[in-house]
């Protein structure tokens, strides 16, 4: 019989310490990335960021924050897939994991054209009638990116963490509910509100810690044994 091979990544980085340190930093720099971004452009138009130095410095400090939040998002549901182990459901781990991604690749690509809008308008001064449309294009394709697509994913992602929570017992209900009912407002009501789209990172950060004080109810290695029934489904 041929020895399983060992894992590439050492056993600390894969513990649910990792997951909840991972969970953490990304809930801090997300929520202080967009608490920046949105103080920043709050009433700007390109005639003022243009004229202000100091909240373009502040925007792109902002902008700065979202590659690492996205890191160690990723990191995050690496640890926790691993965590899940033997006893994950393809079904909703296959959601789990692709939400994830495509929230990541969306706040990417918003973070991208955002700066690549604050660059337009530092090196323009004078804002020509294109420079303009240009402007309003971007701006609008950013917020319909990252408010309708990005928060929708995020709402998905939590749906499936929290149902996986409550089937394999490895969290606290009232973690899975409050999910529940933050995927709900994100589906519903971060459109139109974008400051509701602090509610998935203070989730994530209110998930992490859980994570990080609460003991596993169970090891993966411990995980009851598949049934006879559902062996024999996989065979055939």
């Amino acid at each position: 019989m041929t020895p399983e091979p060992e894992p590439l990544t050492a056993p600390r980085w894969r513990t649910r310490r990792s997951a909840a340190v991972a969970g953490i930093v990304f809930a801090v720099l997300l929520m202080v990335g967009l608490v920046i971004v949105r103080s920043a452009l709050s009433g700007a138009t390109p005639s003022v960021l243009s004229a202000d130095p100091g909240r373009r410095r502040l925007l792109q400090a902002g902008l700065n924050l979202v590659p690492f939040a996205g890191i160690a998002f990723l990191w995050f549901i690496g640890v926790v897939r691993d965590q899940i182990g033997v006893v994950e459901d393809r079904l909703f781990s296959t959601v789990f994991l692709g939400s994830g991604v495509l929230f990541v690749a969306m706040l990417f690509l918003g973070g991208a054209l955002s700066a690549g809008l604050l660059q337009h308008v530092g090196a323009s001064p004078v804002q020509t009638a294109s420079g303009l449309e240009l402007w309003d294009y971007g701006r609008d394709a950013t917020r319909t990116l990252v408010s309708v697509y990005a928060m929708r994913m995020a709402a998905v992602f939590t749906l499936s963490v929290s149902t996986l929570a409550i089937r394999t017992g490895a969290l606290p209900r009232w973690v899975a509910l409050l999910g529940y009912v933050e995927a709900l407002a994100l589906l519903l009501v971060a459109t139109d509100n974008q400051w509701v789209q602090l509610a998935f990172p203070v989730w994530v950060l209110v998930l992490s810690i859980t994570i990080l004080l609460v003991p596993a109810a169970a090891s993966p290695a411990t995980a009851p044994a598949a049934s006879p029934e559902r062996t024999a489904l996989r065979a055939e």
